[in-house]
């Protein structure tokens, strides 16, 4: 195998998916090798202005670190909101009170580089707006030399004698290169092409987000009321809209209920908002269209093929129960772009199986336990029984006495990995 500096030419990656994710992923593969590896990015998605998406992601504090050591932080960080507290409530719709559970404050999230005792204040988490996330993403690519190409991967055809693969584009083009990354969504064209299998289900849920005005100051506080019907999350954002302050809601309701749901009219719609949001921030308003989205459980049955790595959505699909989707695809991003970069420094395929099985390890078990995870939360919660609501409740009760315990939930949520994780993750340049 000759090394890079011997090779007539760089090493070749195509990253499919212009979302988060394959953003994060580019970005990083450029910025750490430039000469040794040319990139190109190929999403229709990239004609479209990001502002039309209206969501907001809980971008971890791992996940703010590899930000952070991409560079792109700084751009972001002026509207990025603060999780300072979260509180959990388990309760009928009907309650006038809902009592608090179960409450974390930010010393929970305070970690060390290296995983170990706390050095400084962090916030477990951050919420942005996924506008602001693009924005500040594709500027840094391009910053960096990633070629942005405004087509997508239409199909991904490995070599004969296996040491290429070539990529047929949907504007009709064709590149040959050593590796495809897909980081397509959930229905990806390229995993279903490589013939990679699917394992999951829907849930009886649809989930349901939009971003909501209120009068008062949040004060970084996120709350998650369960209701027999899922949850209803209210996630702080940055001030601003008509009534000074703002908070994402991510609602989980009975697919039956959906339909009727979204056919109220603005105000109708509102009083049912309000049943769920509740009055301690005063009056409310919608500052968004209310979006709808079914909820699923899935997860690839491999995450790699012959030249082929799966990351994001296209490898896997998660309840939002624990906000922890995102987080997900851009911990596949920084292991991927790690194993990659390693690869090429020594002089070796990035494509090679050896390499992309190595990122298979590193990240399918830790992606399954977490779909379970949430899986199962969603199945204790999302249920009126009686006996079921008591324990879990006794639960929380215990928890919430027990520092130690709430100190190790927080910092599951922040996600920054110890000695040996992904050196993005804990803040590390690649």
């Amino acid at each position: 195998m000759t090394g890079p500096t011997e090779r007539a030419q760089n090493w070749r990656i195509v990253v499919a998916g212009g979302g988060i994710v394959g953003l994060a992923l580019a970005l990083a593969l450029a910025r750490a090798a430039p000469r040794v590896i040319d990139v190109t990015l190929a999403d229709p998605v990239l004609a479209r202005d990001p502002a039309g998406d209206r969501r907001a992601y809980a971008v971890a504090a791992a996940s703010r670190r590899m930000l952070s050591a991409l560079g792109v932080w700084p751009e972001i960080a002026g509207q990025a909101q603060e999780m300072r507290e979260m509180a959990i409530t388990d309760s009928h719709l009907a309650d006038p009170v809902r009592p608090v559970f179960l409450e974390f404050g930010g010393e929970g999230a305070r970690r060390d580089a290296d995983g170990e005792e706390p050095s400084s204040e962090e916030p477990f988490a951050h919420m942005v707006e996924s506008a602001v996330l693009a924005r500040a993403l594709r500027a840094a690519c391009r910053d960096a030399g990633v070629e942005m190409l405004e087509a997508g991967v239409r199909r991904a055809t490995p070599a004969a004698d296996g040491a290429g693969v070539a990529v047929r584009l949907t504007d009709g083009s064709t590149r040959d290169v050593h590796l495809v990354c897909a980081a397509d969504g959930k229905r990806s064209r390229l995993r279903e092409g490589a013939g990679i299998g699917w394992s999951g289900w829907d849930y009886p849920q649809s989930g349901l987000s939009a971003i909501v005005g209120h009068a008062r100051d949040h004060e970084g506080r996120a709350i998650q009321h369960f209701l027999p019907s899922g949850p209803f999350a209210m996630l702080p954002l940055t001030p601003g809209g008509a009534l000074g302050h703002r908070s994402a809601i991510v609602w989980s309701e009975r697919e039956t209920d959906v339909a009727h749901m979204l056919a109220l009219d603005e105000d109708l719609l509102l009083e049912e908002i309000e049943r769920r949001f509740g009055l301690e921030l005063g009056a409310i308003a919608l500052e968004t269209p209310i979006q709808a989205f079914p909820l699923e459980f899935g997860i690839a049955r491999a995450f790699v093929a012959p030249r082929l790595a799966l990351l994001g959505d296209a490898a896997h699909v998660i309840h939002p129960i624990a906000g922890q989707g995102v987080n997900l695809g851009l911990k596949d991003a920084a292991v991927l772009a790690e194993r990659i970069v390693s690869a090429v420094r020594l002089g070796m395929d990035p494509g090679a199986a050896d390499v992309l099985e190595d990122y298979q390890r590193a990240r399918r078990a830790d992606t399954v336990a977490m779909g379970l995870a949430t899986d199962a939360l969603n199945r204790l919660f999302s249920n009126d029984v009686p006996p079921v609501r008591m324990l879990r409740d006794l639960g929380l009760g215990l928890v919430n006495r027990m520092p130690a315990a709430k100190r190790f939930f927080m910092r599951e949520a922040a996600g920054v990995p110890g000695r040996g994780g992904a050196r993005l993750l804990r803040g590390e340049d690649l």
